[in-house]
């Protein structure tokens, strides 16, 4: 290996294994942004109530959030190409499927349990394994791309979805979806790399002489024993916290229940998905730059002034929805700026507290208390609507929330690095 950075080619590999995970990440994106457009034509056509079918989103959402941690171990074992592609399969053969369910219990599992387990393992705790395996200089920024690709999703999958429900029914936007994970699929096949040595390259950004990445220690392959070792830390909580927050505020309350309240306030659902997809542009923008300055300035004051805006905004949603399109407009700016901007600072946090080597199974279960959040979100806005009519209860509880965040963010005080487990904490051999 030589003295610079190390080259595939004309570019390193590594940016070639960053965006193979794009794919994935946006893939999983239009798997993901899909309940929110087949809520009101599953409500149609089945009857089932908007409180029903949230319950089999929040099962969807918390086992996003639950399979993380598992994952992150199952990677460092078997490998990052191996458990990705059996994802890939699950999602493909259980939204295909998808479009022969009649009753409730199959809403349940197939959108539910299958598909929520499946973009459990091709969410955002792969983008952190990846970044700290392959990059040494550029995380922030290569994290911030990375957690974009969610917003590319949104501007890719929602216009085409919503167009396809209205001309030709839900059943033909599942395929879709179903067809871009099969070809994400045959990507990874080819392309996805486990680490730099497997091309004999140091990760992008290294030099000879530098002490490599260390491989995951037993932590890694433990995910409860990492749970148990993080969580003696104020710091762990505190993400946590903050995290569970930023889950309820996204993807339960807005990704999930915007497109119903548009329609609640008679804005029709393509029009209510390019909105979202709209925002997803700037989300491409605002992550972006929060990976950049995430590489700059100080991680806690960049989540503090996330959350702190958030909150603002959400607190003001109400009245863009019943102005309808001009202050609509401006939340969907103002909001999709700060959308998945948490994602960078929170895992440079993650990484700089708990160190690199431990990031994939830590982060993934602060990600699991996001997903927590966002289930519990999903489900609780569609009982608030069931119940009283209307989401301007649910849109005030987020904002509330993410105001107390921010606040709570001030108190993570200076950085501390958490000593690593021992082997009695980890089940490893002494």
């Amino acid at each position: 290996m030589s003295s610079s950075p190390a080259r595939y080619g004309r570019i390193h590999y590594a940016w070639i294994v960053a965006a193979v995970t794009f794919l994935i990440l946006l893939a999983t994106a239009g798997v993901r942004a899909s309940p929110a457009i087949l809520m009101v034509p599953l409500e149609h056509e089945f009857g089932w109530t908007r409180a029903a079918i949230s319950g089999a989103i929040a099962i969807n959402i918390a086992l996003f959030g639950l399979i993380g941690p598992f994952a992150a171990s199952l990677m460092s074992r078997y490998g990052l190409r191996r458990i990705v592609l059996s994802a890939l399969a699950l999602l493909a053969a259980s939204v295909a499927l998808s479009s022969t369910m009649r009753a409730q219990w199959q809403l349940t599992l197939f959108w539910g349990v299958l598909v929520g387990s499946g973009t459990g393992v091709t969410a955002l705790v792969l983008a952190a394994i990846v970044v700290n395996r392959w990059f040494d200089q550029r995380r922030g920024l290569v994290l911030g791309i990375l957690s974009a690709a969610n917003a590319t999703g949104q501007l890719v999958f929602l216009p085409l979805l919503a167009q396809t429900v209205t001309r030709h029914g839900w059943r033909s936007a599942t395929y879709i979806v179903a067809g871009a994970a099969a070809a994400v699929f045959l990507v990874v096949l080819v392309w996805l790399k486990d680490r730099p040595s497997d091309v004999g390259l140091l990760p992008y950004g290294a030099l000879d002489g530098q002490p490599p990445t260390p491989a995951e220690p037993s932590v890694a392959r433990s995910p409860l024993g990492g749970l148990f070792w993080a969580a003696r830390s104020r710091e762990f909580w505190i993400l946590a916290g903050s995290f569970f927050v930023c889950g309820a505020s996204t993807n339960g309350l807005i990704g999930t229940h915007l497109i119903p309240a548009c329609m609640d306030h008679g804005i029709p659902e393509v029009t209510a998905a390019g909105l979202l997809a709209a925002m997803g542009v700037f989300d491409l923008v605002g992550t972006t730059a929060s990976g950049w300055l995430t590489d700059r300035f100080n991680s806690r004051w960049l989540l503090f002034c996330y959350y702190g805006l958030r909150g603002v905004s959400l607190l003001f949603l109400p009245f863009a929805l019943a102005s309808r399109h001009i202050w609509l407009t401006g939340f969907a700016v103002f909001y999709g700026l700060d959308w998945i901007a948490t994602v960078p600072p929170t895992v440079r946090l993650t990484a700089d507290t708990f160190g690199r080597e431990n990031v994939g199974v830590v982060y993934g279960w602060i990600g699991a208390s996001h997903q927590l959040g966002a289930s519990l979100a999903a489900l609780g806005a569609g009982v608030i609507r069931t119940s009283l009519g209307d989401y301007r209860t649910a849109f005030w509880i987020s904002g509330s929330l993410c105001l107390l965040a921010a606040a709570l963010l001030i108190a993570t005080g200076r950085k501390r690095t958490l000593a690593q487990p021992g082997p009695e904490m980890i089940g490893a051999p002494a």
